[in-house]
């Protein structure tokens, strides 16, 4: 049973909010900043056989797309990422851009040549239907969400290329989550996809990820703030945000590596009695549960417990070796999340080589090491 969340520091509201929004993007309220929409019609059938009526998608687009629709670049976000890739914080984005150093003119996602689109993913809540998103009822959805795979995700990505005109990108590029859906893109839909880039994910979920992950998920379904899911609406200390932090403390230990965090905290205290990593753990959970909803977190992290590449073609080894996709894969040396053999087998199998990643911050490299990764996606997309 994890503690009640008027007992911890993540139950503290932020100033501007003194009521519920769980942490999402909510239509009308708060403001759109550069997001743009579509809305899907009808009714998008899930894997798992279940269906969602009326979804959204939120994206965000730099550079122009040409004439023939043939520069465009899609650009997937990991868990807790959204379509607020380039750029500073601004109203309606409370974070700057989670892969500025690569997207601008003259960077290696050359705005003066190519058309990016990031999404913001199904089951997120940054404006994209998820479940803190109203249902047909005009009711969030709340813990009537049904269960989504990175399938979905893709199915959702594909008809929003349908839908602004691209019918084949130039590359697909993602890194943790992003990256299962960019395997899932060159896999499945390999005639819409020139190239694909992944850093830093594996072809399906191992047993530690799962284990790792399901601990996450209890500590937030645990809360009892969480209400069964139905939480949003409700005053700030009644919502899953003791749940929500201890989920981030644990997914930020395995997000950086054990030299990096002994390096910079060891065992030192501060001068209030606590530990300095306790409290680099605990200002990570307060600030994400400011700005993302559980709902979310709960979907999207059971989402990667059910990855598999190989589900219903043959296995995985089958899926890649058939794919003809040109792939480039990126790992990190010190990942411990997804590690450097995760990477090397999916190299392995689609017969290329395995690029490296130097960094002592562990998983997070892909998102911090801008250098290493642009060099890397210059030499792939061909950008002087």
């Amino acid at each position: 049973m994890t503690s009640s969340p008027t007992s911890t520091p993540d139950s503290v509201p932020p100033k501007a909010d003194s009521a519920a929004s769980g942490g999402a993007w909510r239509p009308g309220v708060d403001p759109v900043g550069r997001r743009q929409f579509v809305r899907l019609p009808g009714s998008l059938p899930l894997e798992r056989g279940s269906s969602l009526p009326d979804v959204t998608v939120a994206y965000e687009t730099w550079g122009r797309l040409d004439s023939r629709a043939e520069n465009a670049v899609l650009v997937l976000h990991a868990l807790t990422g959204d379509s607020h890739a380039a750029g500073a914080a601004a109203p309606g984005h409370p974070t700057g851009g989670w892969w500025d150093g690569l997207i601008g003119p003259g960077l290696a996602l050359d705005t003066d040549r190519l058309h990016i689109v990031v999404p913001n993913v199904l089951g997120g809540c940054q404006g994209t239907t998820g479940p803190a998103s109203d249902g047909p009822d005009g009711r969030p959805w709340g813990g009537r969400w049904p269960e989504i795979t990175i399938a979905d995700q893709v199915t959702v990505e594909a008809a929003l290329a349908d839908a602004i005109g691209i019918r084949r990108w130039t590359a697909v590029i993602g890194g943790s989550m992003g990256g299962m859906r960019g395997l899932e893109w060159a896999v499945g839909r390999p005639d819409r996809v020139g190239q694909v880039i992944v850093l830093a994910c594996g072809a399906t979920a191992t047993a530690e990820q799962i284990g790792l992950y399901d601990a996450q998920v209890r500590a937030i379904i645990g809360d009892p703030g969480w209400h069964g899911g139905d939480y949003h609406g409700r005053p700030w200390d009644d919502v899953p945000h003791g749940g929500m932090g201890l989920a981030r403390r644990m997914a930020q230990i395995s997000y950086r590596s054990e030299t990096e965090l002994e390096d910079r905290f060891a065992a030192r205290l501060r001068s209030d009695g606590q530990f300095e990593v306790t409290s680099y753990l605990d200002h990570h959970a307060r600030k994400l549960s400011r700005r993302f909803d559980a709902g979310s977190y709960v979907t999207l992290t059971r989402a990667m417990m059910t990855q598999d590449l190989g589900r219903g073609r043959g296995g995985v080894p089958a899926a890649l070796r058939s794919c003809p996709v040109p792939f480039t894969v990126v790992g990190v040396d010190t990942d411990r999340l997804y590690p450097l053999r995760l990477q090397q087998d999916i190299a392995q199998l689609t017969s290329v080589p395995l690029h490296r990643l130097r960094s002592r911050s562990g998983h997070d490299g892909f998102l911090i090491e801008t250098k290493q990764v642009g060099d890397i996606v210059r030499h792939a997309l061909r950008v002087p």
